[in-house]
């Protein structure tokens, strides 16, 4: 097979793989990775693929600690890499990683690079509540450590712990509701906006084979509280929050076209990654500029479709990450998508809810599936946004069957994101603010708990407050509080005006 024009140190997707363990049999992460990693492999057909990688990228594990967990599958593939590596938290982990091996095998570092991740949280969180730890492989000191490829999403600031925004099952609502606001809905008709778009991903998740949930719910059902289904937050029920009680693993095998060729895969299990960019809106929450935007992924994707001479409309598959309906609104608004076009769909496998939620590692799922979309539908594009933090760091690729014209580049537009306007953050805000964004927290008896606001400042600084007052919480849950005048304490708490 000749390479027919196409430069041997092309970046190609060669393989995709994707395990469940539904019997909660006990595999633990490097197991499972290992498992997808051959199903990978089986793809295309071409065992030698895994005693042929010479480099393991992880994409960072939650359920397990490794000291290497790259050079423990290796062992397990038969491989012999000359490099592993993991990375810390973020979800937008493993499209950077695929970014980066696409770069490193272009520039004729690697020639055969395997992109991983697994967990077995399901069957961790169940070992934990009887009591146990599982017997799961450990490493002793003699193993050195593993690179560490991409640090830790930067998620804690004072200005939001002190107001309990300390995960993203709060933060997110944020966005939902400055969502509402911006577009001046009602939130009844915001909330039936996001139900409509999560049971769209919730059809698309009933048709795939690797999907957690494969069932499709009404918009209602994703809605309406119920025990099975409690509200989590005033924007969010149970059924609108990522779900990573999961025990899922996924792998892609990145080659050079050479290897590809020299392997033997069949020239129809090549996908193209034709470029990558990457970009980060700020980490401290409070100095966004606006709640409901993103200049991070709207700059990220400005920039992939300049290098790709793409336009928008002639994407055929989107990826766009799902881990709660803001993320998808966000960044469907930024690229210029439709979110209800029933003839594209935002997501190829359901998204975090229902195709599953293993941490940082759902992306890897994704490109696996795109790709697998792409070989079916030969000469079609795919478009992935990956996303790390609380809409913090993004990473976008543009896949096709199809070799690009001017070979594979990834770039970071970085410096023109940091260019635009950003606000002052505040940890600490004495005095008069208003509300610009909020949500309540709900126990799980179904009762308001907590209500959490990002408030700006006469100045136009944001702050965060929060506050447990009975009459508070209900004005939270029942009115339309945007722009509402308050008085913040030093405590954190926050109190209205009128």
């Amino acid at each position: 097979m000749a390479l027919a024009g196409i430069d041997p140190r092309t970046p190609v997707l060669v393989g995709g793989g994707q395990v469940n363990d539904r019997e909660d049999a006990g595999a633990e992460p490097v197991e499972l990775m290992a498992r997808a990693a051959r199903r990978a492999a089986e793809e295309p057909g071409v065992p030698g693929l895994l005693t042929a990688i010479d480099s393991v990228y992880v994409v960072g594990l939650l359920s397990w600690r490794y000291r290497d967990a790259g050079a423990l599958l290796a062992e397990r593939l038969g491989a012999r890499p000359r490099r592993t590596g993991h990375t810390g938290n973020g979800g937008s982990n493993p499209q950077t990683l695929v970014n980066m091996a696409a770069e490193n095998i272009a520039a004729g570092v690697s020639d055969v690079v395997l992109v991983t991740g697994a967990e077995s949280w399901r069957t961790r969180m169940k070992a934990r509540a009887q009591g146990t730890r599982p017997g799961w492989t450990r490493q002793d000191e003699s193993t050195p450590a593993a690179d560490l490829l991409i640090p830790d999403v930067a998620m804690a600031f004072d200005g939001l712990t002190r107001a309990g925004l300390d995960r993203p099952a709060y933060v997110y609502p944020l966005f939902e509701q400055a969502i509402r606001a911006a577009a001046g809905r009602s939130h009844a008709e915001q909330t039936r906006i996001a139900g409509e778009l999560w049971s769209r991903f919730s059809e698309v998740a009933a048709a795939n084979p690797h999907a957690w949930t494969r069932r499709s719910y009404t918009a209602e059902e994703i809605i309406t509280p119920t025990a099975d289904n409690r509200q989590v937050t005033s924007s969010y029920t149970k059924l609108m929050n990522s779900n990573n009680n999961v025990n899922q693993g996924a792998a892609v095998l990145v080659t050079s076209a050479e290897a590809a060729q020299r392997l033997g895969v069949p020239r129809d299990n090549w996908v193209f990654l034709h470029a990558g960019t990457e970009a980060q809106d700020t980490d401290d929450l409070g100095e966004r500029q606006d709640l409901h935007r993103s200049p991070a992924i709207r700059e990220a994707g400005r920039e992939l479709f300049r290098l790709t001479g793409t336009e928008v409309d002639t994407i055929d598959h989107i990826d766009l990450y799902s881990c709660f309906p803001s993320a998808v609104q966000v960044a469907a608004t930024e690229l210029g998508l439709p979110l209800d076009d029933p003839a594209r769909p935002l997501t190829v496998t359901g998204g975090l809810t229902f195709a599953g939620g293993p941490w940082n590692n759902y992306s890897t799922h994704a490109i696996a599936a795109l790709a697998t979309r792409l070989r079916q539908n030969p000469g079609s594009r795919g478009l992935l946004t990956a996303n790390s933090g609380y809409l913090t760091k993004h990473a976008l690729g543009l896949y096709s069957t199809e070799p690009p014209s001017t070979g594979f580049r990834r770039v970071n537009v970085q410096a023109t994101v940091d260019a635009l306007p950003r606000r002052r953050s505040l940890a600490e805000h004495t005095g008069p603010a208003q509300i610009d964004s909020w949500t309540v927290v709900y126990d799980r008896s179904g009762n308001p708990e907590t209500g959490m606001v990002a408030l700006l400042t006469p100045d136009g600084a944001r702050a965060f407050a929060k506050t447990t007052a009975e009459d508070a919480l209900r004005r939270l849950t029942e009115e339309d509080c945007h722009a509402h005048k308050v008085t913040a304490q030093a405590d954190a708490t926050f109190t209205f005006e009128d």
